[in-house]
């Protein structure tokens, strides 16, 4: 049996579930929470997928695509869709579900670029 990390992986998923302290004063998801958990997602992607320090250069694409409201549990996908010399490209999207019912759709999505980096942070090529 192989206990060896897959060298392919793509895509990593997170669950979590909105509570009261995830409000903001609309009674809805806080955006700024949002996006920390989305970075979160990429960043162990990106880690999962290099095996190398990443850090995160930018972040575009935000669309919210939906209010997302308590009481739901979130599903939180972050994909490798690109790669360069030095950066890796990330696409992450969000998927509610209702915690009560069958109920599922797409809340959010964002795109996400990384830059491989050293010790010292500066930019190195990815490993092949």
């Amino acid at each position: 049996m192989d206990n060896k990390i897959p060298t392919t992986i793509f895509q990593t998923q997170q669950f979590k579930v909105v509570f009261p302290k995830h409000l903001n004063s609309n009674g809805t998801f806080f955006g700024g929470e949002a996006m920390q958990w989305l970075d979160e997602v990429a960043f162990i992607t990106a880690t999962r997928y290099t095996r190398q320090r990443m850090i995160t250069v930018k972040i575009g694409n935000i669309h919210f695509l939906k209010p997302i409201l308590p009481n739901t549990i979130l599903e939180i996908i972050g994909k490798v869709v690109k790669t360069g010399n030095v950066k890796l490209f990330i696409k992450v999207e969000v998927f509610s579900e209702d915690m009560f019912s069958t109920s599922r759709e797409k809340m959010m999505e964002a795109d996400f670029v990384f830059a491989s980096c050293n010790d010292e942070l500066s930019p190195v090529p990815l490993k092949k």
